[in-house]
């Protein structure tokens, strides 16, 4: 079996999209964050695994080593400490990493050159700049959603339909964010 690779062109155009998609992203990470009850943030879940702080800790620290490795004359946010961090500093910080992410994707995919690839981590192979980026990066944020929308249940905090149905309602969330992705 072999695969192709299918080379889509950057531009202007793209890069604004990316960095309004990824903005409309954060939104969703607010919304779930608004909605939590406090007593599951720092509740200890079911099977030894992270707690919601631990994870929304993670989710900004991974922001702040993707704009460390990829746009170092960035303004990189200072990282969150999972142990001590309350949920209005994680959401003040994840609401700093977003800007710093949609700053870098419109960047590299604006076809200016400064960023010419995309390290996931520090020992991963870099990728070309592409919307492969921005596709890595919203996956990452979703599987930790997911995390902690299940820790939430196992918790008993079961998130009230208003608000799964809102986490899913990216019309609204883009059409808040801004012009049209076709504008």
């Amino acid at each position: 079996m072999t695969t192709r690779q299918h080379k889509v062109q950057s531009g202007p155009g793209q890069a604004a999209a990316a960095a309004k998609i990824f903005a409309a992203n954060d939104r969703i990470n607010q919304t779930l964050m608004e909605e939590l009850d406090p007593a599951v943030w720092n509740a200890k879940p079911p099977g030894g695994v992270r707690t919601i702080a631990a994870i929304f800790t993670h989710m900004h620290n991974v922001r702040t080593k993707w704009i460390r490795l990829n746009a170092p004359h960035l303004k990189v946010p200072a990282q969150l400490d999972r142990a001590k961090c309350t949920a209005k500093q994680a959401r003040a910080g994840l609401a700093r990493s977003a800007e710093g992410c949609a700053e870098m994707l419109a960047e590299a995919l604006g076809g200016e050159g400064r960023i010419k690839e995309f390290l996931r981590d520090g020992f991963a192979r870099p990728w070309p700049v592409g919307p492969e980026m921005l596709s890595y990066m919203m996956a990452h944020e979703a599987h930790h959603r997911g995390q902690v929308c299940m820790i939430a249940h196992q918790l008993g905090y079961k998130l009230p339909n208003r608000v799964t149905s809102e986490l899913w309602n990216w019309e609204k969330l883009l059409k808040d964010r801004g012009p049209s992705l076709q504008s």
